[in-house]
């Protein structure tokens, strides 16, 4: 029976580091501050900036919450960003995606310093999870894999990873993080041939395809240890991942289990790139 990888342990080692950080920050008289800007009402949205807030405020980290309505105007919400740019008090900003559609996404988006953009927004944040610069900070689901790996205390030199999903969220900046760490990277999505065939060669299969339990028995293989990045909704009305658990869970040899794997451990990577980033701005 696979062994459940528990985000909450995970985020709890993470938060020991992080506070050892603000204490830091404390010491020079600054208090790390996270702007989250949020549009509408997106329930979505709603529980995770609960969930920031919650977990930003036990690490001692100060959160600022700017809300606009859905029609908020372009003008507006760039005023916003460039305010948040321009605040010393403001290390780290938060906007929430996808925007309403009657909004130029890329120009708001851009608009952020990406020393500001703690979760993977901006094309130059991007450029850095590529080259391995400095340049802003990975998406936080994505660093949140690699912590978790890191916490298994994975040596992923020369393993064979292959991650399931190609978008710029997760799939991309994942797939860049593990060949920092010398691992041979195949990405696979849902037109690949013979997905499965793929699935069952990995030693870290990471799935980030979006589909409701879509990675089945016949995708895994003995002792895999299993990222599922996955957040959907069963046809019982249940939270579920990408993976189907039952089925897999006497196969492989770890797994992180949904609810209470990646998710969990995502927040906390919110609060390192915020703390980080203070640092940095103030170095």
């Amino acid at each position: 029976m696979a062994a459940d990888i528990l985000g909450k342990e995970v985020s709890s080692a993470l938060s020991g580091k992080i506070r050892q950080k603000v204490e830091l920050l404390e010491q020079m008289g600054i208090t790390p501050t996270l702007r989250i800007i949020r549009v509408g009402d997106n329930p979505g949205d709603l529980s995770y900036e609960r969930g920031a807030g919650k977990r930003c405020a036990a690490l001692g980290i100060l959160v600022q919450n700017l809300v606009f309505p859905g029609d908020v105007s372009q003008a507006e919400l760039l005023a916003a960003v460039h305010a948040a740019n321009e605040d010393p008090s403001v290390h780290g900003v938060l906007l929430f995606r996808p925007l309403p559609a009657h909004l130029d996404r890329e120009e708001i988006e851009n608009a952020l310093l990406p020393e500001k953009d703690v979760d993977g927004m901006t094309d130059l944040s991007m450029s850095g999870v590529f080259t391995g610069k400095e340049i802003g900070y990975p998406p936080c689901t994505a660093q949140a894999c690699m912590e978790i790996l890191d916490f298994c205390k994975e040596d992923l030199s020369g393993k064979r990873a292959v991650v399931i999903g190609r978008s710029n969220v997760i799939g991309k900046p994942v797939s860049m993080l593990l060949l920092r760490k010398h691992a041979t990277v195949t990405v696979c999505h849902t037109r690949t041939r013979d997905l499965a065939a793929e699935a069952r060669r990995a030693d870290i299969l990471v799935a980030a395809a979006g589909r409701a339990k879509m990675i089945g028995e016949e995708f895994v293989s003995p002792g895999q240890l299993i990222l599922d990045v996955g957040i959907n909704v069963d046809e019982d009305g249940r939270l579920c991942g990408d993976v189907d658990y039952e089925a897999v869970s006497g196969t492989v040899g770890r797994i992180t289990p949904v609810p209470g794997g990646v998710g969990a451990v995502t927040t906390t990577v919110l609060a390192l790139h915020v703390v980080q980033a203070a640092l940095r701005q103030n170095s």
